[in-house]
């Protein structure tokens, strides 16, 4: 059983969409094992970022995702990793496929409504990032 990172980011929690991107998961097979609202620091985006840190547009990310509360989730399935992005559709959302997140609740490529971990070994480190193991059930 795989576990990933999810983050509901700033535009789709500022549009109260919660509920209907958890019942995504949900309806596609992956479980919530933990979750929790937060607003990220600027500190806190920087260093969950930093593998973009060199990026030009990574100021204005650290920027977004500060701009208001954000939801993570720790998700687990069979192939959650893969199933997570799979549901997310295409980061720009003007490319994603109907049907998914991004194509219905996203408005640009920079306020793209979720994140997800890209791989198992980026899943472990960005759910450490956030989250305990006592907190992960």
């Amino acid at each position: 059983m795989q576990q990933t990172l999810s983050i509901i980011k700033p535009d789709a929690v500022k549009k109260g969409v919660i509920g209907k991107i958890i019942d995504r998961f949900e309806s596609n097979g992956l479980r919530v094992a933990a979750a929790k609202k937060i607003k990220l620091s600027k500190c806190d985006a920087k260093a969950f970022y930093a593998i973009h840190s060199q990026r030009p547009f990574f100021n204005d990310l650290v920027d977004f995702m500060t701009s208001g509360p954000v939801v993570v989730m720790v998700l687990e399935g069979e192939n959650a990793v893969a199933k997570n992005r799979e549901l997310m559709g295409a980061t720009n959302p003007k490319e994603a496929t109907p049907g998914t997140i991004r194509a219905d609740f996203a408005d640009s490529i920079d306020a793209n409504a979720v994140h997800g971990s890209d791989s198992l070994e980026n899943a472990k480190n960005e759910i450490a990032f956030f989250f305990s193991s006592r907190e992960i059930c």
